[in-house]
């Protein structure tokens, strides 16, 4: 036997014993407790997500489901970390719509969003609210712009990190009414909320998800919603197209991901069990109470999203000469 046969024998043992090894492991998955990093801060629609399918994913598997949170730098911490995890199915990512674009606006990366992620679902989207303080002067969208025209580079907004939908909807609002709101990036909805009402910022966009609950105890006003149509958690407030941008339309969503190399039989076993949790009648209803839509999607529907989405704003970011 010549060397390069005892080379080609040897590859072929290797891919037969790790082929072994697991199938052994998706066998007998899960066996310990298994975690749902968050790529936010507490509070904000990821971790509501989360933290509501946290106990039936937990009974359907028989095994502890923990949510940890590692927000920072737009998603891409915890990016970062579920990348670089084992491929077991013992670590998975709560990824949000920031995911596809942190290529384009983070340097360096040290992990490759579309190789080191495995795409599982995207569980729920919902649309954003433009909000502001309750006792803010801007009573319409109207208004805030006429605010900011007069206040050039002097109000800010907020968001829930850099390169998500709430960031580059502002972005594309400053871009259409000739408005220069400066950007201020939070770990999270949850703080940025929190400043907001604190006057530190001006505005923010924000899911329906987090803002109707404050809008409707009067603690924040809501001027717009992103949605095609008005969203049912907060009926009196107009869309965008309604009141006159058309294509200002946008949803922020949460959706599971595993490292990549995660056997088929495991990831399969793990989109199962969410969709079944994300379709009982009670988790449907409180996602609609949330304001949110269950989406399910098949994997390789949410793989294509996220390329499509990646691509799509690849070329917006070209044609505005945008940089970060």
């Amino acid at each position: 036997m010549n060397s390069i046969q005892w080379i080609k024998q040897l590859s072929s043992l290797c891919v037969l014993v790790l082929t072994v090894q697991l199938n052994a492991l998706a066998q007998s998955y899960p066996d310990k407790p298994i975690r749902i990093v968050v790529a936010f801060a507490a509070g904000g629609l990821a971790d509501t997500i989360a933290r509501t399918i946290q106990p039936k994913l937990s009974e359907s598997l028989g095994q502890s489901v923990l949510v940890d949170n590692k927000g920072g730098a737009g998603g891409s911490i915890a990016e970062a970390f579920v990348a670089k995890s084992a491929p077991d199915g013992y670590t998975l990512l709560m990824g949000v719509d920031s995911l596809p674009v942190n290529p384009l606006m983070i340097k360096g990366l040290n992990y490759d969003t579309f190789k080191d992620l495995q795409p599982v679902s995207m569980l729920a989207r919902v649309p954003l609210a433009l909000i502001v303080q309750s006792s803010s002067p801007f009573g319409d969208v109207g208004e805030l712009i006429k605010g900011a025209k007069t206040r050039k580079g002097q109000l800010s907004y907020a968001s829930p990190g850099n390169g998500t939908s709430n960031h580059l909807f502002m972005e594309l609002l400053n871009g259409k009414a000739g408005t220069e709101m400066i950007h201020v990036p939070y770990k999270g909805g949850g703080p940025a909320i929190t400043d907001l009402m604190g006057g530190q910022v001006d505005t923010m966009l924000i899911s329906v998800t987090l803002a109707a609950p404050y809008v409707k105890a009067g603690k924040l006003k809501a001027l717009a919603i992103t949605g095609d149509a008005r969203s049912p958690s907060l009926p009196d407030v107009k869309s965008f197209p309604e009141l006159g941008y058309p294509d200002m339309v946008a949803y922020t969503w949460g959706g599971l991901f595993l490292p990549a190399g995660t056997p088929s039989a495991i990831s399969q076993r793990i989109f199962n069990e969410v969709a079944k949790a994300m379709r009982q009648p009670e988790m449907e209803a409180r996602f609609k109470e949330l304001g949110a839509e269950v989406v399910m999607n098949s994997p390789s529907e949410f793989t294509s999203l996220i390329q499509n989405t990646h691509d799509k704003m690849a070329n917006l970011f070209a044609s505005k000469k945008i940089s970060f």
